[in-house]
């Protein structure tokens, strides 16, 4: 099932964070930005306009900050949807250093949990350390994790791990594997690692580009491997270059649809990349709506929703002849507009990476949790 059928509402909660990732996608903007928290009114407004309009029951919790330090906010939420909509299930990008209360709320209401979790305890707490005082976070993520596992019983629960690939794991992926494994994670989605959102376009910044490096055919060499490792593990490895080898896909991501990403200062975002709306910048063009504190209604931008649509790989030049273009749609839309600052822009690495895993791996079943 190609990625952009993955229909949802996103909330993005809240700008505070309680961890200090070192390549933090955002860091900036949060610190440039008044600490924001989405609006329980806009919440729940965007679900009775999504859900009117959408057979998907399904809403997320993501980003900027971390969505667990706004918990309260989340609770009305759920329960919000769940009490209105029959069949509402709820999924969560978190970075898992949570309390005991909140894991516990999380066993009791989520169906969906994606840890970014970056491996073995050394490169976890390398890349991903806890708080000013960039403390260890493993020890942390693992026992939140491993109590989600261990209780969830019959639940319709779902514990798995979204990786941030870099130099440091690249080439220990099996490891991380093995890893996971032994701490009862059966789902694992990787995502190479891409320059921050900042001003201005990576193209026109190219110490930004240098500060975010990953050799990607080291990823796809490694990755091919290890795919083919956990299938005799009973583990679910995948890729956000493979995200759409399960079926053909015209477009790349919900982004194209567009589908709603409410962000805290109270727009409308079409993308996890672009999460303000009065500090857009560049990435203007998934800015497709504002919440009307007049009149309590979200204004549409139609020649934005207009534009997100018509990217295509059909409508794409360098698409046009690609043998995966029906297994890619063009790739990461987000990734596309921060680096080249064009909706038809290329990562001409990662054309050749994708079309060397589809070489290898070919069309796959289809997956059983879809990328985050």
């Amino acid at each position: 099932m190609p990625h952009c059928n993955k229909q949802m509402i996103s909330f993005f909660l809240t700008t505070k964070c309680n961890l200090r990732c070192v390549y933090c996608y955002n860091s900036e903007e949060r610190a440039e930005v008044e600490e924001k928290t989405l609006s329980l009114e806009i919440a729940k407004a965007g679900i009775d306009e999504f859900f009117s309009n959408n057979k998907s029951r399904h809403i997320r919790f993501y980003g900027p900050g971390e969505p667990t330090m706004e918990f309260d906010l989340m609770c009305k939420i759920v329960e919000y949807a769940k009490e209105k909509y029959e069949y509402t299930t709820v999924e969560i990008q978190t970075n898992g250093a949570f309390i005991p209360k909140v894991r516990k709320w999380i066993l009791e209401n989520l169906n969906i949990v994606w840890v970014s979790f970056d491996g073995t305890p050394d490169i976890q707490n390398a890349q991903r350390p806890l708080g000013d005082k960039l403390a260890p976070s493993a020890p942390l993520i693992e026992e939140n994790v491993k109590w989600l596992i261990a209780n969830r019983g019959n639940r319709n629960l779902m514990v798995g791990a979204r990786v941030t690939m870099t130099d440091l794991n690249v080439n220990l992926q099996i490891e991380m594997v093995d890893y996971f494994n032994d701490l009862g994670i059966k789902y694992i989605w990787t995502d190479p690692i891409f320059p921050e959102v900042k001003k201005r376009p990576v193209c026109e910044d190219t110490d930004r580009e240098a500060m975010f490096h990953i050799d990607l055919e080291a990823y796809v060499k490694n990755f091919i491997e290890a795919y083919r490792y956990t299938k005799t593990k009973g583990v679910f490895y995948g890729s956000f270059l493979t995200c759409n080898f399960d079926g053909e896909a015209k477009t790349n991501c919900r982004a194209c649809t567009p589908v709603p990403h409410l962000t805290p200062d109270g727009y409308v975002s079409a993308c996890d990349l672009a999460e303000f709306g009065e500090s857009h910048n560049h990435m203007d063009c998934f800015i497709y709506g504002k919440w009307n504190e007049q009149n309590k209604k979200f204004t549409y931008f139609e020649d934005k929703i207009i534009a997100l649509q018509n990217r295509k790989g059909d409508n794409i030049t360098h698409c046009q002849n690609c043998e995966v273009k029906l297994h890619c749609g063009g790739y990461c839309l987000g990734e596309i507009v921060n680096e080249t600052g064009k909706l038809d822009g290329q990562k001409l690495d990662t054309c050749r990476a994708i079309i060397t895993l589809y070489k290898e791996l070919g069309v796959c079943d289809t997956y059983d949790y879809m990328h985050p």
